[in-house]
């Protein structure tokens, strides 16, 4: 059995509800650290990680400069994180840091020409990967499986049964 695999379940409980999202919340777990080292590998060539290209892309999507916090919220992890990686990517040059009138303590976070660069590379790189990795799932499977994790998601940030709403950016590391 491979990591992303999981022992069949063959009860008659397992048609259960609750059974059935048990296991796909486990499998993207699984999946989420075989995403992670597959995009390390993808960009590794370029010096880059999965986290730093996931901050490149949240800072090139937003066509504005962000500031860490707000980096965070969109991308739902801890501003710590983000904040220690977007230090990383300055130091590469790939981000720079200016002046929030808004807010004197919290720069604006601006995509450098070489980050922009460095985003654009992994793009083309991880088009290709997608493809290749996608052959021969039926498109809507794929678009179905988007739906479901989406909405789990949805359901999750906006409190769930027996959670609060969560906020990861607030979250403790």
């Amino acid at each position: 059995m491979t990591l992303c695999e999981h022992a069949p379940v063959t009860d008659e409980g397992s048609a259960r509800i609750g059974d059935a999202v048990t296991r796909l919340v486990l499998t993207t777990f699984r999946a989420n650290g075989v995403f992670l080292a597959a995009g390390d590998r993808l960009v590794a060539d370029q010096e880059l990680t999965s986290a730093r290209w996931q901050v490149l892309g949240a800072i090139t999507l937003a066509e504005r400069p962000l500031t860490v916090a707000q980096i965070a919220r969109r991308m739902g992890l801890s501003r710590q994180s983000v904040h220690a990686t977007v230090r990383r990517l300055a130091e590469r040059g790939l981000v720079t840091f200016a002046a929030n009138e808004d807010h004197r303590r919290s720069p604006l976070v601006r995509i450098t020409d070489a980050g922009a660069a460095a985003y654009a590379e992994a793009g083309r790189k991880q088009e290709d990967w997608a493809r290749g990795l996608g052959a021969g799932i039926p498109v809507a499977d794929l678009e179905a499986a988007e739906r479901v994790i989406g909405e789990l998601c949805r359901r999750l940030e906006d409190g769930g049964p027996g959670v609060d709403g969560i906020d990861p950016s607030r979250e403790e590391a």
